[in-house]
């Protein structure tokens, strides 16, 4: 299947600035705060602006980030005031937040959803997604932007051709691998570290009408891994692999929200001191046939003879590309309607080696109470031979060369878990993340304690990271919320 390159360019719709005190930079127009500018998806983290900026294109951050820097120039009053941009706000802890300093809300762009629906008319799609979509571009390629086709295709930062960025002192660049290649590769996974990305050139694909989405069910997972790990050595055949844990008899319906098949699965969990755990697999395989032939019904077939699920416990259907693509909106709905979309969200996210997968499972397990667990944790492998070692993102480097996602996706209702709940939910992912992150995985989606347990994530690529901080970001003005480079009277050192 063929790539096509082209300009998602992310547009801005038009807004009247007003006068407020916030109102200091010259011709840049700020607004008071607001509570969400404060906020985030994660809620577990908040820091108040001094101001916030609605910019209608990306000159407005441009003349904000120059405006800083030509009065931090002329004046000895010391630092310039930090700026953090701000999409949806589905961080999970403060990356949108800007510690006293400007929110740059840039939801005016399109959302990753606006992107498909305008690429779908012409029958493309971009090749790697996340598994949200109500997000900005700029926000998931900051990251990395993984889900169940980053191993056919890798990250979304695998896919980007022609980020434009803002820089620190107000440049609007548009990068490349051969133009302005140290800032291409910084910013691709740089955490809003070293630009704010307000366009970006990507790889497209045929967008087929329909797919095919397939769930296994298994009580082993030795054999749920390997069974995926099969999947992803079929991309001709496959097109998504993602895989989750089945905790509990709510497990099934929430995981399965958006999934129209009726599922026949009522398994035993056993009882209180001795709980069962088990496992899905779901697959795609895309659909161009316009027939009614049954040739997706085949590739099923032969995939599903290869995998070793139990038995009477296969389950698929026929939806259209965007309904799948957009599933997790189903889930959001869902979560919205018992109160439990707009709360704390305690998450964890570990990129674990292979030979770590079941070591690390266990020691997860050790801190989740499966009767009572809301939400969904998430197991796939990743290739890591998709993912460029220049960009800024954090990657496994493994023998085999595959990687797992382990995705804790909680949500801690306020009735059962309060202030405390959630602090004692996060130490708990703080000493599994330790204790795994000393055999060799790595967060994704972190925020560490402090500038050391930011050098120990980097590894040995902190010195690059800082390197990159040093070039484009000297005065540490961009992407004050996860603390990465401490904000000090002399900013200019790393």
């Amino acid at each position: 299947m063929h790539a096509f390159a082209v300009l998602a360019t992310l547009l801005c719709s038009a807004v009247t600035f007003i006068q407020s005190p916030a109102d200091v930079f010259g011709p840049v127009r700020l607004h008071e705060p607001t509570p969400s500018s404060a906020r985030d998806f994660g809620a577990v983290v908040s820091h108040a602006p001094s101001a916030i900026l609605r910019p209608e294109s990306p000159a407005d951050i441009a003349l904000l980030l120059a405006t800083l820097s030509s009065s931090s120039s002329s004046s000895a009053t010391g630092p310039r005031a930090s700026v953090a941009a701000r999409g949806t706000g589905h961080s999970l802890q403060g990356q949108a937040q800007a510690r006293g300093g400007i929110v740059v809300e840039t939801r005016s762009l399109p959302r990753a959803v606006s992107v498909l629906e305008e690429c779908l008319k012409t029958g493309l799609a971009p090749l790697s997604w996340t598994d949200y979509l109500y997000l900005t571009v700029g926000g998931t390629v900051s990251n990395a932007g993984i889900s169940g086709q980053a191993f056919k295709h890798g990250p979304q930062i695998s896919n980007v051709l022609q980020p434009e960025v803002v820089t620190e002192n107000g440049e609007v660049v548009t990068c490349s691998p051969t133009r302005s290649s140290d800032l291409f590769f910084a910013v691709l996974g740089g955490l809003g570290q070293f630009g704010i990305i307000t366009r970006a050139r990507i790889l497209l694909q045929h967008a087929p009408p329909k797919v095919r989405w397939v769930r296994a069910f298994y009580d082993s997972f030795d054999t749920f891994a390997s069974d995926q790990e099969l999947l992803v050595s079929m991309p001709e055949q496959v097109d998504y692999v993602e895989g989750f844990m089945v905790l509990n008899e709510h497990s099934i319906p929430s995981s399965s929200i958006a999934f129209p098949a009726h599922i026949n699965f009522s398994p035993d969990f056993g009882s209180k001191g001795n709980k069962k755990v088990y496992y899905c697999i779901e697959f795609k395989v895309h659909d161009f046939q316009q027939d009614g032939s049954n040739s997706v019904d085949h590739v099923v077939e032969l995939v599903s003879g290869e995998l070793s699920y139990m038995r009477a416990h296969m389950y698929s259907v026929e939806v259209s590309y965007f309904d799948f693509l957009n599933r997790v909106r189903m889930e959001e709905e869902s979560l919205r309607s018992r109160g439990l979309w707009d709360v704390p969200h305690p998450w964890l996210n570990m990129f674990v080696p292979k030979h770590g997968i079941t070591q690390f499972k266990d020691m997860l397990m050790d801190t989740v109470t499966a009767g009572d667990f809301d939400g969904a944790i998430l197991v796939y492998p990743l290739l890591t031979d998709k993912w460029d070692g220049n960009t800024s993102a954090v990657v496994l480097s493994t023998p085999d060369g595959v990687m797992y996602v382990f995705s804790v996706l909680r949500s801690a209702d306020p009735s059962r878990c309060g202030g405390r709940c959630v602090e004692e939910i996060l130490e708990q992912h703080r000493r599994v993340s330790d204790e795994a992150g000393r055999a060799g995985a790595k967060q994704y989606l972190a925020r560490q304690p402090s500038q050391e347990h930011w050098r120990d994530h980097f590894g040995s690529s902190w010195d690059r990271f800082a390197a990159r901080k040093a070039q484009f970001d000297p005065m540490h003005v961009l992407g004050p919320g996860q603390g990465i480079f401490p904000r000090t009277d002399s900013a200019s050192s790393t």
